[in-house]
């Protein structure tokens, strides 16, 4: 009898065993449940261990902005930063081809056509955007940008665009056209080999590898910010959008918040798990990558006065998105023991100019734009186009 029980039991463990490995193999049930469990689980361990010293009530002491010229002069400096001049570039993109053939386009619904854009930057470094032109098409444009999870399926020879036709119809059913970018050597951007007189011969496929190239004459954020600029300026030459909303995700919410700060022709900014605070990152996963902590750049402008400048401006918002047990960075749950949207909203206030706020998508565990904020934006853009 104690011989069955003992076989009994190693029957049900190796069962067990089994099953466990197939639910991690291949995601089956009970897989979410446990996946949220832990990222929850992980998310309250992760922000107890936290190091924060920064007073919130007080963020807004690191805001300098006191006069709208102290606002004009650190976007200049921001651009004499990039650039090495105190405005915005005006010239176009290198490369402008109207009505492409691509096979995205069978996927998609209510499209006119697309028009793709190249720009040819320091070092080799590209860059390529598709216009996705919606049938009477509306005069704002919406401008998308993707994060560092953008993968071509097949190498540099495609695109990544494929896994957001969700939101690219979303706006295309609406009759808003979408302007879209990939990360620097993301998607069919390229990753350049360079030979560096002190480093050797090497490929740029990490952004990490951009600190190696800067120099007193170029600083690689131009990378991040240059195509949006260039190609801004091409659609003002050839179409006739009259509003700019952008949106982006990750890394490329980061890109929608410099963007911004830097060019008032983008009225809408919707940042989703995008940034943080300096003194928020204490996390080693919401540090980001080189992009995100330049310390010539953030002593121009720290990320709250960042936030303000992409708010700033008659009839522009800047609204920050996080999940709330994001499995990357940048979680709600932490933006909640700290929120110091509150001190950003109050230093706009002084200049009666606030349409900043931010917004958690609760329950929301993976790093992702949600449908539940995919709609909230759509709602936010088309309430002010009716207006």
């Amino acid at each position: 009898m104690k011989n069955k029980i003992i076989v009994s039991l190693i029957f049900v463990a190796a069962i067990a065993f089994s099953y466990g490995l197939l639910v991690g193999h291949y995601e089956i049930f009970p897989y979410s449940i446990l996946s949220e469990i832990k990222n929850i689980s992980s998310e309250k361990e992760s922000t107890e261990r936290l190091q924060i010293y920064q007073d919130v009530s007080s963020v807004d002491k690191l805001i300098s902005f006191n006069t709208i010229s102290d606002i004009q002069n650190t976007r200049e400096l921001l651009n004499q930063y990039i650039w090495n001049e105190p405005y915005l570039p005006n010239n176009l993109v290198s490369i402008h081809n109207y009505d492409i053939e691509d096979n995205i386009s069978s996927k998609l619904n209510n499209l006119e056509r697309i028009d793709s854009f190249t720009i040819e930057m320091n070092y080799e470094m590209n860059s390529i955007a598709y216009l996705f032109l919606a049938q009477d098409s509306k005069d704002k444009l919406i401008i998308y940008h993707q994060g560092h999870n953008a993968v071509s399926l097949n190498g540099f020879d495609n695109h990544s665009f494929d896994q957001d036709i969700p939101l690219i119809q979303n706006f295309l059913d609406r009759n808003y056209s979408v302007l879209i970018f990939s990360m620097p050597g993301k998607g069919m951007n390229n990753e350049p080999i360079i030979t560096h007189e002190k480093f050797g011969t090497l490929k740029l496929n990490s952004h990490n590898h951009f600190e190696l190239i800067e120099n007193s004459d170029f600083h690689p954020i131009r990378f991040f910010i240059e195509p949006v600029v260039l190609t801004l300026n091409q659609i003002e030459n050839d179409y006739e959008f009259k509003k700019f909303s952008m949106i982006g995700l990750s890394g490329g919410g980061w890109t929608t918040l410099i963007v911004s700060a830097i060019d008032d022709r983008i009225q809408e900014s919707f940042s989703i798990a995008g940034s943080f605070p300096i003194w928020l990152r204490s996390d080693t996963r919401d540090y980001g990558d080189y992009e995100q902590t330049i310390p010539e750049f953030y002593q121009i402008a720290n990320y709250e006065e960042l936030y303000f400048l992409s708010d700033y401006g008659e009839e522009r918002t800047l609204i920050l998105f996080y999940n709330e047990f994001d499995s990357c960075c940048f979680s709600g749950t932490l933006y909640n023991k700290f929120p110091f949207g509150n001190s950003i909203k109050s230093k706009l206030s002084e200049f009666e100019k606030s349409n900043f706020d931010v917004i958690i998508d609760y329950g929301q565990i993976e790093h992702t734009i949600s449908d539940n904020t995919l709609n909230t934006i759509t709602s936010q853009i088309e309430n002010n186009s009716s207006e």
